[in-house]
């Protein structure tokens, strides 16, 4: 084993539409690239096909990319880490072609990360935004295509103890925006306009879901309804109530979603809570889970922006993790214990 002073591990993440690439020194993030694809505004949404051709422009300028601001040629690598799934197919296989041709060409290490283990284990990516939380403790995962609660025991020992039986939280975030017509991703515009709004204004029923698990496409169509409704009253009853509709929306969800984490805390008696994920960068439950620390509910860690879209960093950072492990293209026992 090196002097972990020169350990120097790329990731590469392409699970999605955006095409990441960084490269950590230990746990410290010297770069993180990422080059997100807009075509997918157009069309609502993320179009599979679009994404994978994306990430083949992409992949070799990130790459070169970040390891230029890393200040590294790639011959001063010690492996590769990328990410193995879940995710779009032509987009994963995109990174994961990249990633094996590379190694195999370097003949480093090859390191196959979980995308999800990815965004719980980023609060160890060094840095001085964000602290680091203790084991064991709650993940917990919200995006686009994912709701989890995750017990978090080591590094790669994690059980999901509660997850979405339908739509994510995420996906409820878009759709219910699309249904406003606002443009896509439409949950920053929808945390936006909500700041302006009244988050009591209107009242959407809450699912009714046993143990920790979580279910939003109910709220989804409530929305649908609701909307629907109001406008046979009044055609132009959105555009003039937009933020208060936000407000609420979010408020509603975000009411669900620390409902479920303090039934997790009383379940587990785990008070240590981090979030990951693309929809961790939203501020209300940002602010929902700082005001519960403040009432002395839980202990919140919060990622830095960075670190919550999909970005290369934190799949590095669990590639040096099973670097230091030695844990080269096997995955059978994470991935049996973290349940996709």
């Amino acid at each position: 084993m090196p002097n972990p002073s020169d350990v120097y591990i790329l990731g590469i993440e392409s699970s999605c539409d955006d095409t990441s690439a960084a490269v950590l020194n230990i746990r410290k993030p010297l770069s993180n690239v990422i080059a997100t694809q807009k075509i997918h505004e157009e069309y609502g949404g993320v179009v599979p096909e679009l994404a994978s051709r994306a990430h083949q422009k992409n992949i070799v300028p990130v790459v070169h990319q970040a390891l230029e601001k890393a200040g590294i040629q790639a011959s001063d690598l010690s492996a590769i880490a990328y990410t193995k799934g879940p995710g779009l197919m032509g987009s994963l296989l995109v990174g994961a072609s990249f990633a094996k041709s590379l190694a195999m060409a370097l003949n480093i290490p090859l390191l196959e990360v979980n995308h999800m283990q990815a965004h719980i284990l980023a609060h160890f990516i060094e840095d001085e935004a964000q602290k680091r939380p203790p084991f064991p403790f709650l993940g917990i995962t919200i995006s686009g295509g994912h709701t989890q609660i995750v017990k978090v025991n080591a590094a790669f020992d994690m059980e999901v103890i509660g997850e979405t039986l339908d739509d994510a939280v995420g996906e409820a975030f878009d759709k219910c925006g699309k249904m406003m017509q606002l443009d896509y991703p439409a949950g920053p515009i929808i945390d936006r306009l909500a700041a302006k709004g009244n988050p009591k204004a209107f009242t959407f029923s809450k699912p009714k879901v046993k143990d920790l698990n979580f279910s939003f496409s109910g709220l989804k169509t409530a929305v649908l309804y609701f909307l629907q409704r109001e406008k046979q009253k009044n055609p132009n009853f959105v555009s003039e109530n937009i933020e208060d509709i936000c407000a609420s929306l979010q408020y509603t969800i975000v009411d669900i979603l620390m409902t479920k984490i303090k039934k997790a805390i009383q379940q587990t008696g785990i008070t240590h809570v981090a979030i990951g994920g693309g929809v961790s960068a939203n501020s209300a439950i940002r602010n929902a889970l700082l005001e519960a620390e403040k009432q002395g509910t839980l202990i919140a860690y919060i990622p830095k922006f960075e670190y919550c879209t999909d970005n290369a960093a934190m799949i590095a950072i669990v590639g040096y993790y099973k670097y230091i492990e030695q844990d080269f293209k096997n995955t059978k026992l994470a991935q049996a214990r973290f349940k996709i």
